[in-house]
């Protein structure tokens, strides 16, 4: 039994159930005697975390992403951080990598240093979408703070999602390309991640909705590296028969591009290509790339107003928030 149990049971806030640990007088004595009597009949004993929690002293978020040189990962940490700032609190950031023990460690390492909520940024902490353990850490940080998860999506009391329609995104895009005539196209994804199955699910649905075969040869796992993805087409090509390219990320589709320029296809005319996150990397690209931008500081702000809402205003909130994306249209496509 914790505060969150209490909170539910009581059918009131947790900065309520806080409240009443600390004898403030914002609480009114019939909610006081409510919320008294659940922890009676429970026998809840608050320790200082519950304590704490009322009084916005702490006024700390602990963020942890998996690899912060990643370009989407840093710019969602810097949007998170000057959105946090604006609102008071600070911040303690850690990059626990890919492998499981190490995202477990560094949730417990940031719960020991008594932050106020986590924040988890990345589709790797939505497990691989085969075995709900992989996500049950996160069920346990959320008996200690409220969790919220950024561009994933996880079941369980005290976590709120956030995430992009990564689906409706590749669903429309695979449509478009579909509309001007390509008939073959290559899906190039780097990870098995929520986010990664969520894209190759909007894909594998617009082709099936037009009456188009799933072709595993079309389904290609390679790197989020320019050359390296550039490569593996050129190793590929005798096997491979494409005319557009959808990529899981920008860096995969510039190396799609380099492929083009090496084997003298025409862009997009012979082979389009399309890239997913609108970064920097989108308007390096030559030609510019049309890629998808899956608003990461819309996923942040939401994120943040949610937190706020939640920690000090006392509102009940939304578990789960889809934003939409938009196709950016450059010059790697003709729709």
């Amino acid at each position: 039994m914790n505060i969150y149990d209490i909170a539910k049971l009581a059918n009131v806030s947790i900065a309520t159930v806080s409240r009443v640990v600390n004898n403030s007088p914002k609480v009114s004595p019939k909610t006081k005697e409510k919320v008294l009597a659940v922890m009676k009949e429970n026998e809840y004993t608050p320790n200082a975390f519950a304590r704490g929690l009322g009084l916005g002293s702490m006024k700390t978020v602990g963020i942890i992403c998996p690899n912060i040189d990643d370009i989407y990962m840093a710019k969602a940490v810097s949007y998170l951080e000057r959105n946090l700032h604006a609102h008071g609190y600070d911040c303690i950031l850690g990059c626990s990598g890919f492998k499981q023990e190490e995202k477990v460690d560094y949730v417990r390492l940031l719960l020991s240093k008594k932050i106020d909520t986590l924040i988890l940024v990345g589709s790797t902490y939505a497990g691989n979408g085969k075995d709900e353990s992989d996500t049950d850490y996160i069920r346990e940080a959320a008996e200690q703070v409220s969790v919220f998860m950024i561009n994933a999506k996880v079941s369980g009391d005290n976590i709120y999602c956030t995430y992009a329609d990564d689906f409706q995104a590749t669903y429309e895009v695979t449509k478009a390309f579909i509309r001007r005539g390509k008939e073959k196209i290559l899906f190039m994804y780097d990870s098995e991640s929520y986010s990664a199955r969520q894209k190759m699910a909007g894909y594998e649905a617009a082709l099936q909705d037009a009456g188009y075969p799933i072709r595993g040869n079309l389904k290609f796992k390679t790197k989020n590296d320019i050359e390296y993805t550039r490569d593996m087409l050129l190793e590929y090509n005798r096997t491979l028969d494409f005319d557009s390219v959808l990529a899981t990320e920008d860096g995969i589709a510039i190396g799609a591009v380099k492929y083009a320029k090496i084997k003298g296809l025409a862009i997009p005319e012979e082979l389009a290509v399309v890239g997913y996150n609108n970064s920097i990397l989108a308007i390096s690209s030559d030609p510019e790339l049309t890629s998808v931008d899956s608003k990461p500081g819309v996923m942040c702000k939401k994120t943040v107003e949610r937190m706020i809402d939640l920690l000090e205003r006392e509102i009940q909130i939304e578990k789960n928030v889809c934003v939409p994306c938009e196709i950016v249209r450059r010059c790697t496509t003709d729709f």
